[in-house]
């Protein structure tokens, strides 16, 4: 199975197999944020973020037996419009796209030249996706903690308050008020690991941004 893929699957899926793994910022200089802590430059972002894009970086790195594993990297693009509306193309080493348009979330497979369709519904809300793509009110499905700095970053640990999530802890990291860095820890031990480059906040976007068209000749599946 593509390492994308496999990772898709668990990213947006709280509750049911939605969807992927996506997270680690590049920052804006925004100096005013450069020593402010994890918990407030977090939710200056949330709250002046409202469409963004750029680039990124996915890892997932595995500990079996003492041993850690890292995964060869995959990179890609992303769009992002509150709450609801994205485009993440996985362009390495396989190429692959998910795209949301507030009410549906479509997988495309350039390889299999096939889109699954799956109503979003309310998996956005309590996933490491409501991070960057949901409505601004995480708080009411995380629990929002500092967790010190590292690497130069200020920490962020965001649990989520459901049960039944794919991921048990979200690390954010932060530098000059947007995130810079995410580890997404699960239950089996694995973390994915995602970088941001190019991040650009609030840029112009056309009203039909996120409108999916089905590729000529793909098999869809609901």
């Amino acid at each position: 199975m593509k390492q994308s893929q496999s990772l898709v699957t668990k990213f947006f899926a709280p509750r049911t197999l939605l969807v992927s793994a996506l997270l680690l910022g590049a920052a804006l200089a925004v100096p005013r944020y450069a020593h402010a802590a994890a918990l407030e430059q977090f939710k200056s972002f949330v709250s002046s973020t409202q469409a963004a894009r750029g680039e990124f970086t996915q890892q997932l790195v595995k500990v079996e037996s003492g041993n850690t594993k890292v995964s060869n990297k995959s990179t890609g693009t992303f769009t992002f419009a509150r709450p609801g509306k994205f485009i993440w193309t996985y362009q390495k080493p396989y190429e692959q796209l998910l795209q949301a348009d507030g009410d549906k979330l479509y997988i495309y497979d350039k390889d299999l030249n096939q889109v699954t369709i799956k109503k979003l519904g309310d998996a956005l809300g309590s996933s490491p996706a409501a991070i960057l793509f949901g409505s601004n009110d995480l708080e009411k499905n995380f629990t929002l903690k500092e967790a010190g700095s590292k690497n130069g970053l200020e920490w962020l640990e965001a649990t989520p308050k459901a049960k039944d999530t794919t991921f048990d802890h979200i690390g954010i990291g932060l530098r000059n008020g947007v995130p810079e860095a995410m580890e997404l820890r699960d239950s089996f031990g694995q973390i994915s690991l995602l970088t941001f480059t190019k991040f650009e906040k609030n840029p112009p976007m056309p009203a039909n941004q996120f409108k999916f068209v089905v590729p000529k000749g793909a098999d869809v599946f609901q």
